[in-house]
């Protein structure tokens, strides 16, 4: 259907039109096809499309449409499992709208400041994008309003379902007004997720697409593990030990393409940028450069290098992960094209290990984990490109002048040929030195733990009537189920929620996931008590996020996270007064067994079922 319809058939308004075509969009994807014309009618739509299939498009153009450009209250509500898809579908929505003048679109997520949101809010926007917890934080605070809004979308459903946030999302669809618009895409369809659409869509329309992204055979692909702040070093390394007659460097946003540019400027290499900002003036003279072999480093966006065919393209380096496949594609279809061999190396840090495995499923194939080249490879680089260099000199240039020097220097000098060559060469290297092998240090991949059960794999929880009961604070004694082994250096805490404030443990994951960008395969063993839990995290999470998890609520309590610093007995410094205990120290208490505790009423005797 969608290879003969182009986006001039959906009856998109003309701005939304106007840039689909300047972002270089041709022919919808099949969602595309099969969507926009329903949402545009106003009906609700149930879709199963894999991530990368453009439904961000999808849902985004048609209630583009649909929005009343008078009224600067919410009129959209994007609901994201993750703050970088949040970020991505809040500039789709952006891009989308670059035409409409009076368009605002506000994305919310945790680790924003509160009062940058709440500045952001009040001056108003008609699209909010936003992840469960964050939202639901501002419908508590009264900060967000959705009395006007008109449609909801729910984006990847079933990954706000494996991260905890199901219960969040129906507590917030139940916030919305009747008769909303509704749009739920999921790229699989549990249960759960078809009794939310049973309960909140009004005769949805229901569609499937299965992903047909396929790649370029003739394309090495290969990726890297490693945290954001490797990620220039890496390059770096990339771009000296790979062997590419010109590259490509992909990146999400404008200001990383000139960034990026810039420091590897400063490193010596001949590099451009290629953004949306730039006129086609310079687009095509940039291009031009690069044909002509004046430069070497493309650092470009999606958009900009959209058409981008230069034969010597055969390096694409994926700076930044992309969110959809089928941009994926796209980015390294500018190398291997016309059967030319090329290479694909991609950038991913721990916590995008799910947009790798999607990346994979869309492509049918597997994508090689490499190592980056150690300082010793790229020393020998060096000297070979050197030697390379000295070679052609020797044999195309006439040195008959600089021979002449040579001779005359070593006799004034009174010094050897070996002893002078080796000067002018340690002179020559000075801006690129070639012995380096000792100034890079190795990098790490980061959270190197291997992989670790999923939460559904842990011991069940004893039941009450399994085990006497016991009042207080703290674990229940007895025989306990195996405790789940971690790998690497994790760190006990303690947060400030439990039982009594309604707290799952799936709530404490949802929060931590998206707030401390922490993947929830790093969260490790969560126990919850009455009025606190403890959980255990990576012993490296960095200063500023812990700082920042001491703020963040969870079920309107803050977390006020701390490091557990006792276990069941030991009295806890850290423990909020309401938590000490009255009288004596416990040094002077007598021992458990041989009576009640001074001031305590007696106990009643209680049977295994209880009184």
């Amino acid at each position: 259907m969608s290879e003969s319809l182009t986006f001039s058939q959906l009856d998109l308004p003309e701005p939304i039109l106007r840039a689909v075509t300047e972002l270089g969009y041709e022919t919808p994807s099949p969602i595309q096809a099969a969507a926009i014309p329903k949402l545009l009618a106003g009906e609700d739509l149930l879709g199963q499309a894999q991530t990368g299939t453009g439904k961000t498009a999808a849902f985004a153009l048609p209630l583009l449409a649909r929005l009343d450009p008078a009224q600067n209250e919410p009129q959209i509500l994007v609901l994201a499992p993750t703050r970088e898809l949040a970020i991505q579908v809040a500039e789709a929505f952006q891009a989308y709208a670059r035409f409409m003048p009076t368009f605002h679109v506000l994305p919310l997520y945790g680790g924003q400041n509160y009062t940058t949101q709440l500045r952001s809010l009040k001056r108003g926007s008609q699209v909010i994008v936003g992840t469960p917890g964050r939202i639901m934080d501002h419908l508590d605070r009264g900060t967000l309003v959705l009395d006007k809004l008109r449609a909801i979308v729910l984006d990847e459903a079933d990954e706000m379902l494996r991260m905890g946030f199901i219960d969040d999302v129906q507590t917030i669809m139940d916030a919305t007004p009747p008769g909303r618009q509704v749009a739920m895409f999921s790229a699989t369809m549990p249960s759960q997720i078809r009794a939310i659409a049973q309960k909140h869509l009004n005769n949805a329309q229901e569609i499937k697409i299965e992903s047909k992204t396929s790649t370029v055979e003739r394309i090495t692909q290969r990726y890297v593990m490693l945290d954001g702040n490797q990620k220039l070093d890496a390059l770096t390394r990339v771009l000296e030990g790979e062997e590419y007659d010109a590259s490509i460097i992909f990146v999400r946003t404008k200001s990383a393409t000139e960034e990026i540019a810039e420091k590897l400027g400063a490193r010596g290499y001949a590099v451009a940028c290629l953004n949306g900002d730039m006129n086609q003036a310079n687009r095509e003279q940039t291009i031009r450069r690069l044909k002509a072999s004046q430069i070497d480093v493309i650092v470009a966006t999606d958009v900009a290098a959209r058409g981008l065919d230069v034969e010597r393209i055969s390096l694409v380096i994926n700076y930044d992960i992309p969110y959809d496949s089928e941009a994926y594609v796209h980015r390294i279809g500018r190398t291997g094209r016309a059967g030319r061999e090329g290479k694909a190396i991609l950038f991913v840090s721990p916590r995008e290990r799910r947009l790798l495995r999607t990346i994979e499923h869309a492509t049918r194939q597997p994508i090689e984990k490499m190592s980056l080249p150690t300082g010793e490879v790229i020393e020998q680089r060096r000297i070979e490109s050197f030697r390379e260099t000295l070679a052609n000199t020797i044999e195309a240039k006439n040195l008959s002048f600089f021979q002449d020097l040579i001779n005359d220097w070593r006799e004034k000098l009174e010094t050897t040929d070996a002893d002078l060559a080796a000067a002018l060469l340690f002179m020559a290297q000075k801006d690129q030195p070639l012995n380096v092998a000792s100034q890079f240090p190795e990098i790490r991949e980061p959270h190197a733990r291997g992989e670790r059960p999923e939460r559904g794999d842990r011991p069940a929880r004893f039941e009450r009537g399994d085990r006497p009961e016991r009042s207080g604070d703290r674990p229940e004694r007895g025989p306990r189920p195996p405790r789940r082994e971690l790998q690497g250096n994790y760190i006990n805490y303690r947060i400030e929620v439990g039982k009594e404030h309604g707290v799952r443990a799936g709530d404490i994951v949802g929060a931590i996931a998206n707030e401390a960008n922490i993947d929830s395969q790093f969260i490790g063993n969560i126990k919850l008590f009455d009025h606190f839990s403890t959980v255990e995290l990576p012993g490296d999470m960095p200063t500023e996020v812990f700082q920042h998890l001491k703020k963040v609520y969870v079920r309107k309590q803050k977390l006020n996270i701390s490091v557990d610093t006792g276990g069941p007995g030991p009295e806890r410094a850290d423990r909020p007064e309401r938590y000490q205990r009255s009288g004596a120290d416990r040094a002077d208490r007598p021992e458990r067994g041989t009576g009640p505790r001074p001031g305590a009423a007696p106990k009643k005797p209680r049977t295994r079922e209880g009184s």
